[in-house]
């Protein structure tokens, strides 16, 4: 399946990421420090990021803006999990560079709809 690299500030919500995405038969790369996300990303080259917003710097906001311009992750899917539920939240993340925007609590399904939906698997 995919190398998914999850970074958010949480220790339990990384946690419960990896067992999910052990489940589904991914093989994630979880950082709580959003600062070393890109220098991480470039060692593990992912297929796909899951980002929480509300974190140290970089937030999750310019941290998904970061990837966006590197050239290697231009086109590689970006999942926001987050508490935040507004609008405005919603819309900042899509123009940063955000594919999908999943707020908390989310169910699994639509975690696996999301990277099934944006990695073309089966």
């Amino acid at each position: 399946m995919a190398k998914i690299m999850v970074v958010d500030d949480d220790k339990d919500a990384t946690t419960l990421f990896e067992e999910v995405l052990n489940m589904q038969g991914h093989t994630p790369v979880v950082l709580n420090e959003s600062s070393k996300a890109l220098q991480i990303a470039m060692e593990e080259l992912p297929d796909a990021f899951i980002l929480d917003l509300m974190m140290p710097e970089p937030d999750g906001f310019k941290l998904c803006r970061m990837l966006r311009a590197e050239p290697r992750f231009r086109r590689t899917p970006i999942i926001i999990v987050t508490a935040l539920n507004d609008t405005d939240s919603k819309i900042v993340a899509i123009g940063a560079g955000a594919n999908d925007y999943l707020t908390k609590p989310f169910h699994i399904n639509e975690l696996d709809a999301s990277i099934r939906n944006l990695l073309d698997e089966e």
